[in-house]
């Protein structure tokens, strides 16, 4: 009897470990099939998420629309990821774009190929890398997009390589860095409104922003957009890219970079010696105020950056993040940009 209970017990063993590994394995494929619904999710509206080398990163990117139709490239801001283009890119492929969303540098899957590359954040080397992005998908010339950092970008690659461009949309208009201006303080009331970039500054800051990026960022969307209700599920979709590794250290370099307390690289100094010069925009261009924008709303104060086809528009009741809270306005300013007269 011992031995027969003995056996029994056994085989009663064997039979629960199988039962608790069957249901190990349905959990474990039972979590990678929800990670990859989740990730579906994610990027389902913006197209297909890829991988490229490109320049220094390896650049994670959506695509979605026809491989012939125009190229747009459509560039996120801080603290955002490509996820604000949720509602613009489907509007553009019922149009027979080609649209692209990429991960800036610091953001989301977008990585750098050598663990040595400094965690650059100036505007040059940003605008080099979709530049970089283009040449690896062998894209001649694009309809080019932004908001926030994404508009600067925008701005820089029509200033330096304009013939890369079709047209360009820029909310908040010419965003160029000048180094030299941006050492001459502001009226308290404007000074203020960039109490990120001081803080940014201090080592207090890096470490507070380190710390505290999920609620900081969160902080920046609500002061930077105040009548737009987003709730969380919006907010934490873009917030998993924060979680990239080079995430603070390229954002706070950009902030110190332009406020002159860290310098950039020379290789980018050619380029930002052009920049310095405030050029001209030759390229097709429309540009978009918004409430964020107070009394430049209007865009009277660069206009004259705009010498070829161009076109301003206002957005009221909007505030910085205009593809997300505006989409069909600034899907339409796409579609529009080759058009202008």
């Amino acid at each position: 009897m011992k031995t027969i209970q003995k056996d029994r017990g056994s085989f009663v063993n064997r039979i629960a470990s199988k039962i608790v590994l069957v249901a190990a394995l349905f959990f474990a494929m039972t979590l990678v099939n929800a990670q990859s619904e989740k990730q579906v999710t994610t990027a389902s509206s913006l197209g297909t998420l890829k991988q490229i080398n490109a320049g220094l990163l390896n650049v994670g990117y959506t695509e979605a629309g026809p491989s012939t139709g125009t190229p747009v490239i459509l560039l996120h801001g801080w603290p955002y990821d490509i996820h604000s283009y949720n509602e613009v890119v489907p509007i553009l492929v019922a149009k027979g774009y080609r649209v692209l969303t990429p991960y800036l540098r610091g953001s989301g899957t977008t990585t750098f190929l050598s663990k040595d590359t400094f965690r650059n954040g100036q505007q040059a080397a940003l605008a080099s890398d979709i530049i970089a992005f283009m040449d690896a998908l062998k894209i001649d010339k694009a309809i080019i997009g932004g908001f926030d950092w994404g508009a600067r970008t925008a701005v820089v690659m029509a200033a330096l390589w304009p013939e890369r461009l079709n047209g360009l949309v820029s909310v908040s208009g010419y965003l160029v860095v000048n180094l030299e201006a941006n050492l001459k303080p502001l009226p308290p009331q404007a000074e203020l409104g960039w109490w990120y970039q001081y803080y940014f500054a201090t080592e207090r800051g890096k470490s507070g922003y380190s710390q505290n990026t999920y609620e900081f960022n969160k902080l920046i969307w609500k002061i930077a957009s105040p009548l737009w209700n987003f709730d969380k599920a919006t907010y934490d979709q873009t917030a998993q890219s924060f979680n990239n590794p080079d995430h603070v250290a390229i954002v706070i370099h950009n902030y110190r970079w332009r406020q002159s307390l860290e310098p950039g690289e020379s290789k980018y100094d050619s380029l930002e010696k052009k920049l310095a010069e405030r050029p001209a925009i030759k390229v097709p261009t429309i540009t978009i105020g918004s409430d964020f924008d107070g009394a430049n709303i209007d865009g009277k104060a660069y206009a004259n950056k705009f010498i070829g086809k161009y076109e301003h528009r206002i957005l009221k009741g909007i505030g910085h993040n205009v593809p997300q809270e505006d989409p069909k306005a600034f899907a339409q300013a796409i579609m529009d940009v080759t058009k202008i007269k």
